[in-house]
This record gives structure tokens, sequence and C-alpha cells, in this order.
């Protein structure tokens, strides 16, 4: 279904709003904004959203702020890219990724996870082992003295 709904154009953008909004279901919702009528610099296109963190969380349910509201519908009504919020992307890329349209797939909203060279993680390791070591031998030291003072 999704694969007949890009491949017509028909989808002018994809909002994703947190989980937790609605009785009887806590999962995220999802916004499917369908156009007939693209205009022709969107055409090929997608809009896509993640407002998974724009939430107020509530009792018994989360809710959405009327200031996230309104910049989930500006963002939206501008075509304008944020970074880790939103972006456009080619129906090309959708292709790619077997016509999956939920912007969590394009839109990455936590941290970068860092990554260091094995080597350099070695390298660390064997400093703080000769560190410990030198503790070590330190407070063995210490603890004799003590011990032959008592």
């Amino acid at each position: 279904m999704r694969r007949w709904f890009v491949e017509q154009d028909l989808i002018e953008g994809v909002i994703y709003l947190p989980q937790n909004l609605f009785y009887n279901t806590s999962s995220p919702v999802i916004i499917l904004v369908l156009n007939k009528a693209k205009p022709k610099e969107r055409r090929g296109k997608l809009f896509l959203l993640n407002a998974t963190n724009e939430f107020t969380k509530g009792d018994p349910k989360n809710y959405l702020a009327a200031a996230a509201i309104t910049r989930i519908a500006e963002t939206f009504n501008a075509w304008k890219e944020v970074e880790k919020y939103s972006c456009i992307v080619d129906r090309d890329e959708i292709v790619k990724e077997d016509f999956n349209i939920s912007p969590s797939r394009f839109i990455h909203t936590g941290e970068a996870d860092e990554y260091r060279p094995i080597a350099e993680i070695v390298e660390e390791l064997e400093g703080v082992e000769e560190e410990a070591t030198q503790t070590d031998a330190a407070l063995r030291s210490v603890l004799k003295q003590i011990t032959a003072q008592a």
C-alpha cells in the first residue's frame, strides 16, 4: 500500500507524533498528509517530521502543548528542514528503503554514538592498568608502614 502511494506521488508528508497520546493505545501516532495536487517543486519528494519528543508528560496520557502544535504546523507548512526534527526526502531514497516512509528511519533525534578505534581503546586501557598497578604498589607501601607502626 505504501508503495502505491509513493509511486503515485500522493504523499506530501508524514508527521510522526509521540506515543501515549490517546486512550486505548500507547502507540505513537503517524499523520499521513496526502495531496493530489502537489506543487511542482514538491513533486517526487516527501516531507518527514519527527515530533516524537514534542510532548508534555501527562497523567494518564501525554499531550501536545500549544507551542508544540504550532512548531509542528509551522515547520510542516514551510517545508523547512530542521536538524533532528524534519527533512525532505526524494522518492528514490524511499524506494531504496523499501518504501518505508517512517520519519524515524530518516531523522535521528538522539545523540550520535561515538566510535573510537580499537587500537586507541587498547592503548588507553594499558595506561589505566599501569596506573592501577602503581596505585596498588603505593597503597601496599602505606599499609605496610601503618602495620609496622602498630
